[in-house]
């Protein structure tokens, strides 16, 4: 096998740590510096050996198939919902996630998210800073402990989340592909059965086709008049207009939400309603992490290009 061509694609900004890195070693293409990417991939693309790309916009098949010598998607985050695998399977491509990393940050946003909404700190932030306070009481809010969380996926960042809620004294219940016995937790069958049990329901589980859309009306149904529910997983997991039409009719009660359908559009319903906390995708925007995504976005790349294993390789 020939020694793969050390030119890197860049579909995405990154970090500028990392891409000063990886400036000071290979020569790197930023595709979405190019006018015309069309022009730029079938003069130039034969000569990448390498694509670095982020988790929320991954790299369309379109682009890779004016890639003949890639070797290695390195995505800066664990999303590969915006690759197509099973394309990248048939070509030989690895693929690479920063898994690990960022998984302490998203379970403490997504705890953050559901205080936030339960005890209402959002609006109680907005009643001291309007003087509100000198002429009412704020509104009583809704006790997390001891409460019912659901959780939609036990991965890594679903296990992180169980392992929070326990320090709140709450009765854990998930749902994913198949139970795990070695896990202290109420395992449902199906999602809708995770809803009815359900005082808080955290969306982790990996965005997909497969699970596209699969947060919809009728989970919204299942779900208590009281619950509410946090995404910190993709946007497209939840059908939005079915949860903003059950945030509207009081089928439930709030939600904290991260992500969105289609970023940074958010609809203007979610924005409109008290009951509902909103945050930038940022779940995993530390220093610290970004530095450590960083670091493993890296040490894959120079590993694809000495010829090494790829230490976090998923496909």
């Amino acid at each position: 096998m020939s020694q793969p061509t050390q030119h890197v694609l860049l579909i995405a900004p990154v970090m500028d740590a990392l891409q000063q890195q990886l400036d000071a070693h290979y020569t790197v293409h930023r595709l979405y510096q190019q006018p015309d990417a069309a022009a730029w991939l079938a003069e130039n693309g034969a000569n990448v050996g390498a694509v670095v790309t982020r988790g929320d916009v991954g790299v369309t098949s379109a682009v890779l198939e004016n890639l003949p010598q890639v070797g290695v998607i390195a995505i800066f985050g664990v999303g590969t919902d915006a690759v197509d695998l099973e394309y990248a399977r048939r070509r030989h491509i690895a693929v690479t996630v920063t898994a690990g990393a960022l998984t302490d940050d998203v379970a403490d946003l997504a705890f953050g998210l559901l205080l936030s909404s339960a005890r209402q700190l959002c609006l109680g932030d907005r009643f001291v800073r309007e003087g509100r306070w000198l002429q009412e009481s704020p509104a009583l809010a809704t006790q997390v402990s001891r409460k019912r969380i659901g959780i939609f996926g036990m991965g890594n960042i679903g296990r992180a989340i169980a392992r929070r809620a326990s320090g709140f004294d709450m009765d854990i219940y998930y749902t994913d592909r198949q139970a795990d016995n070695t896990l202290p937790y109420h395992w449902c069958d199906d999602v809708l059965s995770l809803a009815q049990r359900s005082d808080f329901f955290v969306v982790a589980v990996s965005g997909g086709k497969e699970s596209q859309g699969i947060v919809n009306h009728e989970v919204f149904q299942a779900l208590p008049a009281h619950a509410l529910v946090i995404n910190i997983a993709r946007g497209s997991i939840i059908n939005e207009p079915d949860l903003i039409a059950a945030l509207q009719n009081g089928d439930i009660a709030g939600a904290g939400l991260d992500v969105f359908v289609d970023e940074p559009n958010v609809p203007a319903e979610f924005i409109g309603m008290d009951n509902v906390v909103l945050q930038p995708h940022v779940a995993s925007a530390t220093h610290e992490t970004r530095q450590r995504m960083s670091h493993i976005v890296f040490e894959n790349v120079q590993a694809y290009f000495n010829g090494q294993p790829l230490p976090h390789r998923i496909n």
